[in-house]
């Protein structure tokens, strides 16, 4: 069957408004020309689309099937061709990423992502590992984890060792790890991050119990470290620019290893040209920054 678009149009829009006058005037034709056309689409179909009333219309039970299943398909389109939108095809991609990881690593690379990719037009949103690929129509998520997220797919980008990082002050009365027992050590919400941390560096001592706030961010714990609220452990790599500003010093070398970030998508999820391009600048730039 020819798809009698200009039929299906003025059903929709008198559909809409529940009045031929007013789809008339949104589609600059006449009351009489949005009435044929909808004559003509219910021939085509054999079926009543409308009721005509004295005082306006009322769908059929015909045509409040059809009309929802309609606006979702010009809505597609107009999707659609919103993405040639000045003379260029752009292709949307939605990524979620981790805020420590979209700060400390991602931003300042996304330039070049774009250069090299003008095509794709990205949205970028951040979470705290807490994330719903499917509820929240995510293309992709970079996570912090052991990889193991059910029914994704996960490919490990960047090592992410934590290390201790504090305020100079606070640095300069640390010389063995021992010393930090005597310090406020920030807690984030994985309780056995400093255990592993104390472990790694070969010290004997446990951590204290560990009270204050728990933070559910790196951010949140490198602005408390910073402003000497404690220690904090942080992965050093990516808060690289506050040490070179001297706002976070890290006092040893030790690193604990609890994950590494992913790039995660749904298995359910054919990637996209978009997706397809992301990944693979992702997974090139993140082994061009590993260590050597």
């Amino acid at each position: 069957m020819t798809l009698p678009l200009n039929a299906l149009r003025a059903f929709e829009a008198a559909a809409r408004h529940l009045s031929f006058t007013r789809a008339g005037a949104e589609l600059n034709v006449t009351q009489a020309a949005v009435s044929a056309q909808v004559r003509n689409l219910e021939a085509r179909l054999g079926v009543q689309l409308f009721r005509r009333l004295p005082r306006g219309l009322a769908l059929t039970d015909e045509g409040q099937a059809l009309l929802p299943r309609l606006s979702d398909s010009f809505g597609r389109l107009v999707t659609i061709l919103d993405q040639f939108r000045g003379g260029t095809w752009r292709e949307p991609l939605t990524v979620a990423a981790v805020a420590t990881f979209t700060v400390g690593w991602l931003m300042p690379r996304l330039e070049s992502f774009h250069r090299e990719h003008p095509f794709v037009d990205l949205k970028l949103m951040t979470h705290n590992n807490k994330v719903d690929l499917a509820g929240e129509g995510l293309d992709f998520a970079i996570r912090f984890g052991d990889g193991t997220w059910h029914g994704t797919h996960a490919e490990p980008l960047l090592d992410a060792p934590l290390t201790p990082m504090c305020s100079a002050t606070i640095a300069a009365r640390l010389s063995r790890p021992e010393d930090l027992l005597r310090q406020t050590l920030l807690r984030s919400y994985r309780n056995d991050e400093w255990r592993a941390w104390f472990a790694a560096a070969g010290c004997d001592a446990q951590p204290p119990t560990l009270r204050g706030p728990v933070f559910d961010a790196s951010l949140a714990l490198a602005a408390a470290a910073a402003q000497g609220a404690g220690v904090a452990l942080l992965p050093a790599r990516l808060f690289q620019h506050e040490v070179d500003a001297g706002r976070l010093v890290r006092p040893f070398a030790a690193e604990a290893r609890t994950g590494r970030y992913w790039i995660t998508r749904l298995h359910s999820r054919a990637p996209s040209p978009a997706m397809a391009q992301f990944r693979q600048w992702l997974l090139r730039e993140t082994a061009a920054a590993a260590p050597a």
